[in-house]
């Protein structure tokens, strides 16, 4: 038997669109998800196997049985809030569960781990501007349950035991240009998705968090890069990995921001209707700017980025939504 990929998450937003181009150049990928989040019809060309990436029997049993080359670990609750109201929750399972996945792959000799970070390691930093070498300073439990499985990956790495590609990503957004999967995350956050729900009807409103920031129209200015993108810059890790090269600690953004203004307008012109926008106090830890330097993601992997275009990566988000209001897609059955 060949050997194969583990995706832990790979039913959820972002893994699913990795899964998608791992499968579409032929890799043979299993995917180990609990569906608390993500959705079996999101896997598209991948076995599925429900379980939890904390079940270190089960997660041995596939590494060994699948003969198992590299680990792409998305697992991992990823809302800011509930973080901060149920913080064990986030170190339970991010940082615990990442522990109990490491020490299986370590049992089972895996030699390449390519791990899904965030932009929350950073904090709030003072220019707005983050790079890989701008200090750690997360100010939520998301953040810092993310930044404690980057330390303990490092440290396991600098054993011998393996190899690391870590990717941290700024503001991801759009859906596969082709419609086949989407994000269907139950209660999302994230401000592109969000204000689409609204736009065809799923909210009543779409709420802005703060207009009196220190910026050009007040409101935070984000780095959002197409899932399509970011998924491609994994491929190209573990190529780099497979390859030989050291260890990776990359920022995974486009290296230019968008206020939330300028991302309602484009829902609105890509709707063809005005939003109905309610003004909220700001948001306790949102810092008024954060966007990537990138470059070494260029420069290392050759990463070049294909929808860099807020107009395109709305327009792939609004269709998907279109597609669920429509009866399509996939998404959680209203309690």
């Amino acid at each position: 038997m060949a050997q194969g990929l583990l995706v832990t998450g790979g039913a959820g937003y972002i893994g699913s669109h990795v899964v998608r181009q791992l499968a579409a150049r032929g890799e043979r990928v299993v995917v180990l998800d609990n569906l608390s989040t993500g959705f079996a019809q999101a896997v598209v060309g991948a076995e599925l196997v429900v379980g939890d990436m904390a079940d270190r029997p089960l997660v041995e049993a596939l590494l060994r049985r699948h003969r198992i080359e590299a680990v792409l670990h998305f697992a991992a609750h990823t809302v800011v809030p509930e973080s901060v109201a149920d913080p064990l929750k986030y170190y339970g399972n991010n940082t615990c569960g990442t522990r109990s996945l490491l020490a299986a792959c370590q049992a089972a000799g895996v030699a390449r781990f390519v791990f899904s970070s965030t932009a929350a390691v950073y904090g709030m930093p003072a220019s707005g501007v983050a790079d890989e070498d701008t200090p750690t300073v997360p100010i939520n439990p998301y953040g810092m349950s993310k930044l404690m499985s980057e330390h303990m990956l490092r440290d396991l790495a600098a054993t011998g035991a393996m190899r690391y590609a870590i990717l941290r990503y700024f503001n991801v957004a759009g859906c596969d240009p082709e419609g086949r999967i989407g994000q269907s995350t139950p209660e999302a956050t994230l401000l592109v998705k969000v204000a689409c729900e609204h736009a065809v009807g799923r909210r009543d409103q779409l709420a802005v968090f703060g207009t009196d920031y220190d910026t050009p129209d007040g409101t935070c200015i984000r780095d959002y890069i197409h899932v399509d993108d970011l998924a491609d810059a994994h491929l190209r890790a573990l190529d780099h990995l497979r390859a030989g090269g050291e260890p990776l600690l990359l920022n995974c953004g486009y290296g230019h921001g968008y206020s939330v203004r300028e991302v309602i307008d484009a829902v609105a012109r890509a709707s063809g209707a005005a939003l109905n926008v309610v003004e909220r106090p700001r948001r306790a830890g949102d810092p008024p700017s954060l966007v990537a330097r990138s470059e070494r993601l260029r420069d290392v992997l050759g990463w070049r980025p294909r929808h860099d275009d807020l107009d395109f990566i709305v327009a792939s988000a609004l269709a998907w939504e279109r597609r669920l209001a429509d009866g399509g897609g996939y998404r959680r059955a209203p309690a």
